[in-house]
């Protein structure tokens, strides 16, 4: 099925937020007509929202009966009405229920709580709420989806998934296969609320997996990429290196050691792809993963302590979301988060300390985008480190960091508790 733009009104091909357009069938005759939204689970996980807003908006719209919880799938309309016309209706859904109303970006999750419904954006930060005037809001309201603990299991099941798939060991992990957004048992595409990002994942999956094969067969036909480690080759990158990198990134002494300044080599290749193309955030995600690929680093956890000090600008809360791709296929283990993290205080905490106000705003766009779990996160906040940057500026990171740290304690609390609550409805039950 062809995939469309979630907002129509963008004509980029580019437009990172893809969705497959509706497809219908006009079933029955006569009274029994109805129709049938083929691929409705589809469109509405890319919207990341149930597929019953999606057909009671639908009802709601054309005046017309639905049904709202179908056993096999088939989400039906009283009445025919053409593919064409319901798309155009759920143009009117996604700018109500989907669209942040600052900077119209779909990346929003829903909160509900004393009867308002807020959009929280993933992209810029802006909390807006939605008009419970809407016929439809009110339908939220009264059929809230039950979080709890079921929700967090399942998150930690996919990471759970993702160490599985590297055997938890982070010299050897391949990303030949599939990716973790791939996987049916990252369970990313049945939750729906991770996978924001569905579109651009595909496509770099499609383009690292048929790159990365290409050189694969340039190996297998002895053509060998490599990196020339000599004493002399080390040297002579250190001194073409620029300053800024040099004191950027920091890297334990055995790896310079045993990969030959590979680090580095990577680091610097990122900055001189910068500036050939104006900008770091003109380097693609694809070539970043590749060139990673060539150094035989992609599957180590300090190359994201590299790309946590290279791929952002002091724009970086809103530059998560443009990277989440290519890091979501590197970040396979704590390590790997860990790594991450230290990267990111480095990066805010020596290189831009005018960004340390803003550290629970970075750490919330990592965590919503599903970069660093709940149990890195709590562990780093609870105690400083001097193996990034020194111990003051740690301690003023974490302390920076403490709005996100709480709201996650807060939340371990809120599900603890609501699991305790589960747990005697079902004694009681019994």
């Amino acid at each position: 099925m062809a995939n469309i733009n979630i907002r129509r009104d963008v004509t980029d091909p580019y437009y990172r937020y893809k969705m497959e357009r509706l497809q219908s069938k006009i079933e029955g005759k006569g009274n029994g007509i109805k129709t049938v939204i083929v691929n409705l689970s589809s469109v509405a996980q890319s919207l990341a929202r149930p597929p019953a807003y999606v057909i009671k908006y639908f009802g709601f719209e054309l005046g017309a009966q639905t049904n709202i919880n179908p056993t096999d799938d088939r989400w039906i309309i009283n009445g025919a009405h053409e593919a064409s016309k319901l798309q155009d209706y759920l143009d009117g859904f996604i700018s109500r229920f989907v669209l942040c109303k600052k900077c119209k970006n779909p990346e929003t999750d829903v909160h509900i709580k004393d009867g308002t419904i807020t959009l929280d954006c993933k992209a810029c930060g802006q909390r807006s709420n939605v008009d419970v005037r809407l016929k439809l809001s009110s339908f939220i309201l009264k059929n809230q989806p039950k979080k709890g603990k079921k929700d967090k299991a399942s998150k930690k099941a996919e990471r759970k998934g993702k160490k599985d798939a590297t055997n938890g060991d982070d010299d050897e992990g391949s990303v030949n296969g599939k990716s973790p957004a791939d996987s049916n048992s990252d369970g990313a595409e049945e939750n729906g609320d991770v996978e924001q990002y569905a579109g651009s994942d595909d496509e770099l999956t499609r383009r690292i997996n048929a790159d990365a094969k290409a050189i694969d067969d340039a190996e297998h036909a002895d053509i060998k990429w490599s990196v020339d480690t000599s004493e002399a080759a080390v040297r002579a990158r250190a001194k073409e290196l620029p300053t800024d990198m040099k004191r950027a990134l920091v890297l334990d002494e055995e790896d310079v050691d045993e990969a030959g300044n590979v680090y580095e080599t990577f680091g610097n290749w990122i900055t001189e792809e910068a500036e050939k193309a104006g900008g770091v955030d003109k380097v693609d995600n694809v070539a970043i993963y590749l060139k990673a690929k060539e150094l035989g680093i992609e599957a180590k956890s300090k190359t994201l302590t590299v790309l946590a000090q290279t791929l952002f600008t002091d724009k970086i809360v809103k530059e998560i979301p443009t990277r989440v791709a290519v890091l979501r296929r590197m970040v396979t283990s704590e390590k790997h988060e860990k790594a991450l993290l230290g990267g990111t205080e480095r990066f805010v905490g020596k290189e831009h300390p005018e960004l340390i106000s803003q550290m629970s705003a970075i750490l919330l766009q990592l965590y919503h985008a599903d970069l660093i779990s709940e149990e890195v996160a709590l562990a780093w906040g609870k105690k400083a480190s001097k193996r990034y940057v020194d111990l003051a500026t740690s301690k003023k990171v974490r302390l920076a960091s403490r709005t996100f740290i709480e709201w996650l304690e807060k939340a371990e609390s809120e599900d603890e508790e609501d699991s305790d609550e589960e747990e005697e409805e079902e004694g009681e039950e019994e």
